[in-house]
Order: C-alpha cells, then structure tokens, then sequence
C-alpha cells in the first residue's frame, strides 16, 4: 500500500492557498533564484524562503532530519567550491587574491595552496544562499501539500492526466520506500541479522547489506507491476480522468500568483539591467588590494 508523507492540517501561510497555487508560485520562485549570482539580488528570495518557513507551522521534530540534511549538504557542498574555486570558473574570469595560505610540504614537486580570493567568498555566499532558498521552498511542499490533492492539483495547473498521476506516484514512492525499508530490517532482525556488527570494507560491508537491499528492490518492483495491473484493468488512459478532489481558487489565491509572476517578470528585469552577474563588494576588493 503506497503511503505518503507526514501531513497534518495546520494555520499556516502555504495552507491558506489553494495548492494549484502555491506551485504555481514555486515555479516562478524557482526560476527567479536561477536569474542571477547577484547576492543583492539573491537577499530578497533568501528572505522569502525564511518568511515561508516560519510560518509553516512545522515543528523543529517534524522536519530536523530533513533540514539538518539539507544544511549540511548545502555547506559540504559550498565549502568545496570555496577550497577548489571551480564552481565559480563560468561565474567569474578574473580574481582579486585576498591572501594564500602554502603548505609546508610538496608533492612531487606540487605545494598544495589555499587561494581566498574575493570573488570565491562571495560566490560562496551567493551560491549558499540560491541553494538555501531552493531546499528550504522544496523541504515545505511534502509537508504541508495534502495528499489526496496530488493529483488533481498537478492537473489543475495544466498537466495531462498520465503525468499528474505519475507526479502523485512519484511524491508517495520516497515515504513508501523508507517504510519498507524499515519493515525490512526489522523482520530481518527478527530472524537473527545483526546489522550492527556489519563490518570491512565500503564493498564489503555493500555486500552483506544484500539481505535488506535485496528483498526491498524486489517489493518495490512487485508493487509497481500491482499499481500498472491496476491501472490497466481500470482502463487509465482511455479517455480523460475525473478526480475524486475539486478544488476551487480563491481572491487570495490570485494575488499569491500575481505576486510570483510579478517577482518573476522583476527578475529577468533586473538581469537585463545587469544584475545578472557576480557582484563583489568593494570592501573585498579594497582587501584584496584590487
């Protein structure tokens, strides 16, 4: 049996508006945080994020895996581009040295060298905080997007039937997966294996994971072949689809889209006026003594 994400009803800001609508405004948001590496551009959609998220009314509980998940992979992801300065190559052609930190040894003739430059830390910063807005906008939809509305939200925004059905599937498979999974492992502890004492190397230790991996894979092949057998007797696709759900837009619900198509249009504005590229502070540069 499919399942879904963690969804209760609750006051909060993206409940208030129809679904239709809130993804209608993701889409633009998305798009607007694409435009530019701009951090003067990049300030107000970080901003929006923040405001999002706070009136969710999500708990810290409910969403700590989730977000602490995404902050780390976020900072890995930005220190990385920091220390290497290869993300920012297409960004950026010209660098201000802030200062150079060598390594006291060499090899084979290479010293490893740290380079700070002004324009990685700010892309840094920019790059954070595009992704921070991103994830943050992303984590929130499972959670408070209801999911006998899948379906027929995805079709109110113009999707053919086939693809809304197959987005409803695929927004249940991730929560469906992770039940399995732990129904999997908990009968295979039942039965004696000790996943705790796994040991050896990273292919060893993939190997002997066969027993969980194995009998989930193959559960999740057989429910899908169930849902297609399903679909096929219920004759999906033969003529156009009537949704149990109705959803009807409010006033509101024509301001949130305004407003996203506003931002959107105010956006590729900005880009065509030149804000579209890395802006660095004249601070750094002053620092960097360029």
């Amino acid at each position: 049996m499919l399942v879904s994400w963690r969804y209760r009803q609750r006051k909060s800001l993206i409940q208030w508006f129809d679904p239709r609508a809130w993804i209608i405004f993701y889409g633009c948001f998305l798009v607007t945080s694409l435009l530019s590496w701009d951090v003067r551009f990049l300030l107000p959609v970080v901003a929006i994020s923040v405001i999002v998220l706070l009136t969710s009314g999500l708990k810290w509980h409910e969403i700590r895996r989730a977000f602490l998940f995404i902050i780390g992979f976020i900072f890995i992801f930005t220190f990385l581009t920091f220390l290497t300065g290869r993300g920012g190559s297409e960004v950026y052609k010209q660098e201000h040295l802030i200062r150079a930190f060598k390594a006291p040894f060499s090899i084979l003739g290479w010293t490893p060298t740290l380079k700070i430059t002004a324009e990685r830390a700010i892309f840094a910063v920019a790059q954070f905080g595009r992704v921070f807005g991103i994830g943050i906008m992303t984590l929130l939809i499972p959670y408070s997007l209801n999911p006998s509305f899948y379906g027929v939200t995805f079709r109110g925004i113009g999707l053919p039937d086939k693809i809304a059905y197959a987005m409803d599937l695929t927004m249940r498979f991730i929560p469906t997966f992770g039940r399995d999974f732990q129904l999997t492992m908990d009968a295979q502890r039942a039965r004696g294996y000790e996943l705790e004492k796994i040991s050896g190397g990273l292919f060893a230790q993939v190997r002997k994971l066969g027993p969980i991996f194995v009998p989930v894979t193959i559960h999740a092949i057989l429910g899908s072949e169930d849902i297609i057998d399903a679909m096929d007797l219920r004759a999906f696709g033969i003529g156009p689809r009537t949704w149990l759900e109705h959803l009807r837009y409010q006033p509101r619900d024509f301001l949130l889209i305004a407003f996203g198509v506003v931002m959107l249009v105010a956006g590729f504005v900005l880009v065509f006026r030149g804000y579209g590229v890395l802006w660095v502070p004249a601070a750094l540069l002053h620092l960097a003594g360029g």
